[in-house]
């Protein structure tokens, strides 16, 4: 056949980075520090829930559309409970199939071909993607080392009269930056202005050791116009299940449920039970979060540096990022591609999640959101390795 089978607009984008270093570290044996993934089971409570609505026939068929009641509520719940935000859990709540699902949908129901979106790079792969499905065009904004701030008068600068939105990640993965109230004061201030839309990716809303996680849909005329994205898989530990949502005013989310409806329909049924119940869980629960992966953050962070690896240390999120360029010359991508080969340890380059390839060339990040002897025994195998020049 002369014409290309994929899509045009997907054109060189493959396999998931994701994909490629999780398969490696299995080729390899290596300890894999590259994936966002727990190695341990989230509250023994809630996978216990699973089960008895597996058991007891819950959710084993088609649960409704927007989700379960119970979930619904739950979310309306914790948005209230912990922010301050009202919702109508029968219209301003909609489940998904993890959070990259409700970017998928957001994005699809809200874009029209030729219109731009602000993005802050290096981000989340499944963002350029889904905005090339829409026929959509990313306009980068790039978070710089060693702070990885939002340059606000570049995020000014990138709006056009064909931007549509802005898709804002906070806490940030890669680089683990949270936003503060002024930087998203300004943000917001700009949407209104310009009448955008904006996404919000907030996944690691738990996840925050400085700062504090502060939602844009709670600041002055944002409520209206921000889609707000969450899931189950980052706060609790159970990653497989794909349990997301999206809050957002009723016009909104009925836009994205009809893209959502297109795309899985329905997921998780009884996993959506399951996730109703650990949203109710004590705050106890939710600090012993923090602190916990704030502990194993700083056993990963000391570890890395006695490697060399220059240590970016992330405000919020299981993800540090480093700089390699004081042990090798190789870029990151080759870097990570070696490391498995070199002492058994996976990483991810963080070229593969910005457009402007040389501000990412030399950062590579780990996530820490593993048992603590694993975390002890990639930094020995990094402080023995032996690193190519180039």
């Amino acid at each position: 056949m002369t014409r290309p089978l994929l899509n045009r607009a997907l054109a060189g984008m493959g396999t998931t980075i994701f994909a490629e270093m999780s398969a490696l570290a299995v080729e390899t044996g290596s300890i894999n520090l590259g994936q966002g993934f727990p190695d341990t089971d989230g509250p023994a409570e809630v996978a216990a829930a699973a089960a008895e609505a597996v058991l007891t026939g819950r959710g084993n068929q088609y649960p409704p559309g927007p989700g379960i009641p119970e979930l619904r509520q739950a979310i309306a719940g914790h948005q209230k409970r912990f922010y301050g935000i009202d919702l109508d859990p029968d219209t301003e709540v909609l489940v998904t199939a993890g959070a990259t699902e409700a970017v998928a949908a957001a994005l699809l129901a809200l874009l029209e071909p030729g219109d731009e979106v602000i993005a802050l790079e290096p981000y989340y792969d499944s963002y350029a993607a889904c905005i090339a499905m829409a026929g959509a065009r990313r306009v980068p904004v790039t978070l710089r080392a060693p702070d990885f701030r939002p340059d606000l008068d570049a995020l000014r600068d990138a709006v056009t009269d064909r931007t549509r939105l802005i898709l804002l990640n906070s806490p940030h993965n890669p680089t683990g930056m949270v936003a503060t109230r002024a930087e998203l004061a300004e943000i917001a201030r700009l949407a209104t202005e310009r009448d955008l839309l904006v996404v919000t990716d907030e996944v690691y809303e738990h996840i925050v050791f400085d700062g504090e996680h502060i939602p844009l849909a709670t600041l002055p005329g944002m409520r209206e116009r921000t889609v707000t994205i969450s899931s189950a898989g980052k706060t609790f530990s159970f990653t497989g299940w794909k349990i997301g949502w999206v809050t957002a005013p009723p016009e909104l989310v009925s836009a994205v449920r009809t893209a959502k409806q297109f795309l899985t329909y329905v997921s998780g049924g009884p996993f959506q039970y399951a996730i109703a119940a650990g949203l109710a869980l004590p705050d106890s629960f939710y600090a012993d979060l923090s602190a916990g992966l704030r502990r194993k953050r700083d056993l990963l962070a000391a570890g890395l540096s006695a490697a060399g690896f220059g240590v970016f240390a992330p405000q919020g999120t299981y993800f540090i990022t480093t700089d390699i360029s004081g042990l090798t010359g190789a870029d990151g991508l080759d870097f990570c591609r070696r490391l498995p080969h070199v002492c058994g340890v996976v990483a991810v380059p963080n070229a593969v999640f910005y457009d402007d390839k040389a501000a990412g060339r030399s950062q590579v990040r780990f996530a820490f959101c593993k048992r603590d002897e694993q975390l002890a025994a990639a930094a020995d195998r990094l402080r023995h390795a032996t690193w190519p020049a180039s």
